[in-house]
């Protein structure tokens, strides 16, 4: 007696010149990417589309507080100047990046941090034009006046004060002496990179009374172009002019060079 197999045995698709494979349906790949990318943008950006623009002139922000050998609190806004750095030597080894826009609105940070972000900018051979946007407090200054143009808008403020420690300090008199030699090094840069006197800026950096608890010297907006440690008064507009004139500059001193 035979048994019939009520489950045939039917072989995959392709296998039978009878029954060729039919090829699956993919659905488009660019229009999802897009709405993809649209709801990346709401929700880190707020905004449907960024705008975008192939340019001569790389942008940097120095935001927050500036951060160095050691990490700050995740609830921190921060700048990493290991980030800073090797962005600075891409920079400077590009050739389509002819000029650094730099917007500063910093609180200041580590010193030593803030003086090797300075010394990188300051020996850049493509022109620097930076902005204090809302401040360029304590070591945001000398981030500020080693750019080779500097502006900054009137409602902007720029605290001046001697350099702070926080934690335990060993109160022997070589602790006392390397603090003041650090000091030294943030006044020479800042006067040499800038129009104020040591004279004016040893003033503004020891003046009691102003600031509450502290000594030091709040400077808005105008005051810190009649000291002369910015060059001029101007947003956005003016600093991209400034840079665009520098980077004109330089090109023609290179073409009469060669």
């Amino acid at each position: 007696m035979m048994l019939e197999n009520d489950n045939p045995v039917i072989e995959p698709p392709g296998t039978n010149p009878e029954q060729p494979r039919i090829p699956q349906e993919y659905p488009k790949k660019n229009i999802t990417a897009r709405k993809v990318d649209t709801v990346d943008n709401i929700q880190e950006l707020g905004a449907t589309t960024i705008p975008t623009a192939k340019s001569n002139i790389h942008v940097m922000t120095i935001i927050g507080q500036v951060e160095g050998h050691m990490i700050l609190p995740p609830q921190n806004k921060t700048t990493k100047y290991e980030h800073i750095m090797p962005q600075l030597v891409a920079i400077e080894q590009n050739p389509e990046i002819e000029g650094l826009l730099l917007l500063l609105n910093t609180v200041g940070g580590d010193v030593e941090a803030g003086l090797a972000i300075a010394e990188m900018i300051s020996s850049m051979s493509k022109p620097s034009v930076s902005i204090v946007l809302g401040g360029g407090h304590s070591i945001g200054v000398p981030i500020a006046v080693s750019a080779t143009y500097s502006f900054i808008v009137e409602s902007a403020t720029m605290t001046i004060h001697p350099i702070r420690l926080t934690g335990l300090v060993i109160g022997a008199p070589s602790s006392f002496d390397y603090l003041e030699k650090m000091q030294d090094r943030v006044n020479k840069f800042v006067v040499d990179h800038s129009s104020i006197s040591e004279r004016k800026w040893k003033d503004l950096l020891f003046r009691t009374g102003e600031l509450s608890r502290d000594i030091g010297t709040s400077v808005i907006g105008k005051d810190a172009i009649s000291y002369g440690i910015i060059n001029e008064i101007g947003g956005l507009s003016q600093a991209q002019a400034k840079l665009n004139e520098l980077i004109r500059i330089q090109k023609e001193s290179k073409g009469l060079k060669q």
